[in-house]
């Protein structure tokens, strides 16, 4: 049977069959994916070809900040392709001039140069570079509870258990400790982290470390905000060593947790910061690497060895510049911070009502909810890495009554776009309040 080109033409089965047939997904066994098909989106909500509304509470992959089909960075896009659709990364545009200088106006501290690449795995491979290039030193330190993204060098940055499959890696990185250890509700004291930051450096010694790397706020992995203190205590370790110091902001920056990026919540400027995702809100791919003028100057005389046929395309620039206006327009950076004890509050009020809420957590509207058999001890619903019959069957239930989130290990991810309202976070957090009934069956004391 023919396949059909006319656009909107085929049901949810039809799409949902087809892609499986003859597209890969990402980090599944094939066989078993089972895809929501979406036709259209627009705010907060995404759209079936049936009309199902969907709920999008974790802003796809926390990612599309400004919310779904946002006409001014459409229309930006429109007009870039419709001018100038690619030139290669020697040339400059226009779009590339004025996106580099706001970007400069809005980074921590001295930062005033980037390099765009086409995503956050991408970013992380040229930080690695530039951080190598810079101090001509190869070690890199990172940690455990950590995602950094799925090409090579990224992968082996990262941590948790998706590195496994794909190692070896790249050569070169040692793990220092984490903030907060798998089974635990609280963070270890900050002390205790930098120390154990301390002894890796020492043991691996200082000279032959180029940078560490740390997600700002980690992401995937638990939404774990660092204790006061550490962020800024990294900083002074990394200077004190001269050691280039590179936050990883590509699921924490563009006002996911009420500030332009996460570190400016601790008055820290990196050496070396990584972003994208919210850096066009997702409507299209893009990556940057953006540096401190020190950092930047080393390169004035000196190769950078790295390059991208797509970087700085220009169709791409257009929508992140677009996508910062939608930011100062709407005041959505501002919005995430006011609904940041909102969020905390509905948090609070399911800890209350649910025994299986173990612990919560939220900067802005970065947010999770870690789901226990027991809160003392503090028992995870999940085991290290794995599922169970209660988190699939709350996985269902958010699915059949309209709302998308991700329900990694033993947590439900409260992350949904900056321009939600009262009301519509609400909304979500009544399904989440009942799809819990189905974990406080499972707790045991």
């Amino acid at each position: 049977m023919g396949i059909t080109t006319e656009s909107g033409s085929m049901t949810s089965e039809e799409i949902a069959r087809l892609s499986k047939e003859h597209t890969f997904f990402s980090w599944s066994v094939q066989g078993a994916v089972d895809p929501i098909a979406i036709d259209h989106a627009e705010g907060v909500y995404l759209y079936t070809p049936e009309g199902e509304r969907i709920l999008d509470f974790n802003s796809q992959l926390m990612s599309v900040n400004i919310g779904h089909g946002d006409r001014r960075v459409l229309d930006a896009i429109t007009a870039q392709a419709t001018k100038l659709q690619y030139v290669q990364p020697a040339f400059a545009t226009e779009v590339r001039a004025r996106l580099g200088a706001k970007l400069a106006e809005i980074l921590p501290g001295d930062m005033d140069k980037v390099f765009f690449t086409l995503g956050g795995a991408e970013a992380i491979e040229n930080a690695i570079k530039l951080a190598r290039a810079a101090t001509g030193r190869h070690k890199i330190l990172a940690r455990y509870r950590s995602y950094h993204g799925a090409t090579l060098g990224a992968m082996t940055l990262t941590g948790d258990p998706r590195r496994w499959a794909n190692e070896p890696g790249i050569v070169g990185v040692v793990r220092y400790p984490d903030t907060h250890r798998w089974g635990e509700a609280e963070p270890r004291p900050v002390a205790e982290s930098l120390q154990g930051l301390e002894d890796v450096i020492r043991y691996e010694g200082a000279k032959t470390i180029a940078a560490v790397f740390l997600e700002t706020i980690v992401g995937t992995n638990g939404i774990l905000i660092p204790p006061d203190g550490y962020i800024a205590g990294v900083r002074e370790i990394c200077t004190r060593n001269d050691i280039l110091m590179v936050a990883d902001e590509v699921m924490a920056g563009f006002g996911r947790t009420g500030r332009w990026f996460a570190v400016d919540h601790w008055d820290v400027t990196p050496d070396l910061m990584t972003m994208a995702k919210g850096l066009t809100s997702s409507y299209l791919p893009l990556g940057a690497v953006a540096m401190r003028h020190e950092i930047a100057e080393k390169f004035e005389n000196q190769m950078f060895y790295g390059g991208l046929t797509y970087s700085s395309h220009p169709v791409s620039l257009a929508a992140s510049l677009a996508t910062i206006g939608v930011y100062e327009e709407d005041g959505l950076i501002q919005n995430a911070a006011r609904l940041d004890p909102v969020m905390r509050e509905h948090h609070r009020r399911l800890a209350e009502r649910h025994p299986s809420v173990g612990a919560t957590r939220n900067l802005g509207l970065f947010g999770i909810i870690d789901l226990v058999r027991t809160r003392d001890p503090w028992t995870p619903l999940t085991p290290f890495n794995g599922t169970s019959d209660e988190m699939k069957a709350i996985a269902t239930f958010l699915r059949k009554n309209g709302l998308y989130t991700l329900t990694p290990n033993n947590s439900i991810h409260t992350n949904p776009p900056l321009c939600i309202t009262d009301a519509q976070l609400a909304e979500g957090f009544a399904i989440i309040d009942a799809a819990l009934d189905i974990a406080d069956q499972a707790v045991t004391g």
